[in-house]
């Protein structure tokens, strides 16, 4: 449900006004920080690494405010993936539906310790980790937008998890020194953890290029191709067995690059 509180006059309206506000995503997140007590920060179980933002967690840490993050879509890889991991932690499946409860039961413990009549969380991450998803989840309902493109949630929304609790959802961000970056390392980064959606992406030969760099077994595997390891035997095969092709018999690249990364984001190509 939607709720309206007014734990100050002037922290209320500062909240209500970010949704009005048409500022790049990190602009918006850094307003959400200045008013949150607990920040959880999704992460994708598969890239942890990769979907952590160091810049904002800095600027949590130097703020005081107190951060959980939130391993998400663990059962699309390995235990092993998921050891070693930043503390505090909870490792959750949005789509199991497994680890939520004892996240919420963190928040409400954490939360406890902070010496305010209401308490502020707000949902951080990288496009496409699950932060609308997890809300949804936490509260029960389905109130929270959710969609699997990158960049779905276009404004703030405030959520109720308990009487003293309230959660804020935010647009996916990325960090600013990769905001807008064309350079085609961290683009193809993006697209890997979702950040970039794979139909909008220039390039899809050389993003599915870096991918088989480090999951060539795990593509190959997935559609029962032996490329050795080389992406462009493995999309000259793949357009072939799916019959994308060209007028005159030639594989299309391009929209076969496109199909493996749409699988790749649906999360349908399980790494370990």
């Amino acid at each position: 449900m939607r709720v309206r509180y007014s734990f100050s006059a002037r922290r209320t309206g500062h909240i209500k006004n970010i949704r009005k506000q048409r500022q790049k995503y990190p602009d918006i997140v850094n307003k959400l920080l200045e008013y949150s007590s607990i920040i959880l920060e999704v992460l994708d179980a598969r890239f942890i690494k990769d979907t952590r933002n160091l810049e904002l967690e800095k600027h949590i840490i130097n703020q005081g405010k107190k951060i959980i993050y939130v391993i998400n879509k663990s059962d699309l890889t390995s235990k092993e993936r998921t050891e070693d991991l930043p503390f505090p932690n909870a490792i959750i499946s949005c789509k199991e539906r497994t680890g939520i409860a004892a996240l919420r039961e963190k928040i409400k413990i954490t939360a406890a310790k902070i010496n305010s009549e209401k308490v502020v969380v707000g949902v951080i991450g990288y496009p496409n980790t699950g932060k609308s998803s997890l809300i949804n989840l936490l509260i029960g309902k389905s109130s929270a937008s959710t969609g699997a493109e990158a960049g779905h949630t276009k404004g703030i929304q405030k959520l109720k998890l308990t009487s003293k609790i309230l959660l804020i959802d935010s647009p996916g961000v990325i960090p600013k020194e990769e905001y807008s970056s064309i350079e085609g390392r961290k683009i193809a980064k993006h697209t890997k953890v979702g950040a970039r959606t794979y139909s909008k992406v220039k390039d899809p030969e050389s993003i599915v290029a870096e991918l088989m760099k480090e999951f060539s077994q795990n593509i190959e595997s997935y559609y029962k191709i032996d490329a050795n390891k080389d992406p462009e035997i493995l999309l000259e095969k793949l357009g072939r067995k799916k019959n994308i092709l060209k007028r005159g018999g030639e594989v299309n690249f391009d929209k076969t690059s496109r199909l493996i990364l749409r699988d790749w984001q649906a999360g349908k190509i399980k790494i370990d």
